[in-house]
C-alpha cells in the first residue's frame, strides 16, 4: 500500500526546466502528479510577475507544508521561492536534480524536516564522477 502524500512539491525554475522535471516525475511516480507542482519562470517575466503567478499556486494548497525546490541560487526562482517562506509552511532548497527530486517525492508522507533531509541526501548523492570500465 502506498504511503499518503503529506507534503506538496512545488518546484520553481527557469522555463522550462521546472515543468520538464515535473514530468520526469511520471516515469516513475505517476500516481505522485497531484502532489508536484511547478511553475516555469519565462525570460521575459518580471519578478513581481513571477511572485504574483506562485502566490497564486500557493494559495491553492491551502496550509499544506509545502518543499520548494529551485534551480539556482540567487536567481529570480529562487528569489521568489524565498519571499514565500513566510507566507506558508515551507521549507526552500535551491540546486534542484532528478535524483532529489525523485527521493522527494518517494518520501512525501515523511515530516516536513525529513523530507528536506531525504531531498539533500538524494540530490548529493545523485552527483558523481563516473568513470570508463
Amino acid at each position: 500500500m502506498q504511503n499518503p502524500i503529506n507534503n506538496v512539491i512545488v518546484i520553481i525554475a527557469h522555463a522550462p526546466l521546472a515543468s520538464a522535471l515535473r514530468q520526469c516525475v511520471a516515469h516513475v511516480f505517476a500516481d505522485r502528479m497531484a502532489g508536484v507542482l511547478a511553475l516555469d519562470v519565462e525570460p521575459d517575466a518580471t519578478v513581481l510577475q513571477s511572485l504574483t503567478q506562485a502566490r497564486h499556486l500557493m494559495a491553492s494548497l491551502g496550509n499544506s507544508p509545502v518543499l520548494l525546490l529551485t534551480d539556482v541560487m540567487g536567481a529570480t526562482p529562487c528569489n521568489v521561492a524565498r519571499q514565500l517562506l513566510s507566507e506558508q509552511p515551507a521549507r526552500l532548497v535551491a540546486g534542484v536534480n532528478l535524483p532529489m527530486l525523485w527521493r522527494a517525492v518517494a518520501y512525501q508522507h515523511e515530516s516536513l524536516d525529513a523530507l528536506v533531509e531525504k531531498a539533500l541526501n538524494g540530490g548529493m548523492m545523485g552527483v558523481m564522477q563516473v568513470d570508463a570500465k
